[in-house]
């Protein structure tokens, strides 16, 4: 089985996942491309890289180390083929942040309000 990465667009056509990836260093920007195809290509991803989130129903992180810092996109899975990706965060601690658990919650639910398209 293969997975297709999408990222989430708002209504207004805006993509806050590219905006995260534009905002990174060059060399950050490449190994999150790397680990992305990892998930696209691999048919069981190393928890390493792709792991859903404990006490979360449906979410999932992309897990990106790079020179000592922690970098996380979370998304859901959408129709077992596809992972939406709706935001991107540098994590600072231990625990994913609830306000990022919450934003991709909200997003993940306007995506699918408006009939799972991008």
């Amino acid at each position: 089985m293969r997975r297709e990465i999408e990222f989430y667009r708002t209504a207004a056509g805006t993509s806050p996942v590219e905006e995260f990836l534009d905002s990174l260093p060059a060399k950050v920007a490449q190994k999150v491309a790397w680990v992305l195809s990892i998930i696209e290509e691999m048919e069981r991803v190393p928890t390493k890289y792709f792991k859903k989130l404990e006490g979360q129903h449906a979410l999932y992180e992309c897990r990106i180390d790079f020179g000592g810092n922690t970098y996380r996109l979370l998304g859901f899975l959408h129709r077992g083929k596809f992972v939406v990706l709706t935001n991107g965060f540098m994590k600072k601690t231990q625990k994913t942040p609830m306000d990022e658990i919450d934003l991709c919650n909200r997003r993940m639910k306007d995506f699918l309000a408006r009939g799972g398209k991008k």
